[in-house]
């Protein structure tokens, strides 16, 4: 017997689809989905915020000076001729980052091989596709979800019945975080 569900799917098309309901789950914070589905994106999503809670404060803060393109009011960069060349001006700043430690770091390469690149789309105005962000799912886990599960040991998600699918009667239920 398996240690998991096939969802009547080859191991790739059930790959993709795990992965793509775990990474909408935690983007989003609940899913509708069937029982079935919902039972195994659980497995999977439970693993992935222990490891955020176990490693959330392995890190250490560090300063380094970074060049940042100054930008005028408008918030477009600031061009100067330099040599009969317009060359983008830069400030120097002092900034403070969060380098992971070792462990941290895998731990954020393993999230990363089961999550999918997210990005944001704004819902509607001009320059829809000029003010899309990238999310970082693994930072999202570590600095958002995880602080909020420190003294849970396990039971992050909940599953919900909400009835019978009209197309075909299959069990659906709401998977979200609790």
């Amino acid at each position: 017997m398996a240690g998991y569900r096939k969802l009547g799917k080859t191991s790739s098309q059930r790959k993709a689809l795990l992965r793509n309901q775990v990474t909408a789950l935690l983007h989003n914070g609940k899913i509708v989905t069937t029982e079935a589905r919902a039972k195994e994106v659980r497995k999977i999503a439970e693993g992935l915020i222990a490891m955020a809670v176990r490693e959330k404060d392995n890190f250490e803060t560090v300063k380094v000076t970074a060049k940042v393109a100054r930008k005028d009011k408008d918030g477009k960069r600031v061009k100067e001729v330099v040599d009969g060349k317009r060359v983008t001006v830069y400030d120097e700043v002092e900034k403070e980052i969060k380098k992971d430690l070792p462990s941290r770091l895998h731990a954020r390469r393993q999230m990363l091989k089961v999550l999918y690149p997210v990005t944001e789309v704004p819902a509607a105005g001009p320059g829809r596709k000029r003010n899309t962000k990238k999310v970082d799912l693994p930072a999202k886990l570590f600095d958002e979800i995880a602080p909020k599960y420190t003294n849970r040991n396990g039971g992050y998600t909940r599953i919900v019945k909400i009835g019978l699918r009209k197309g075909d009667g299959a069990m659906e239920v709401l998977l979200e975080l609790v």
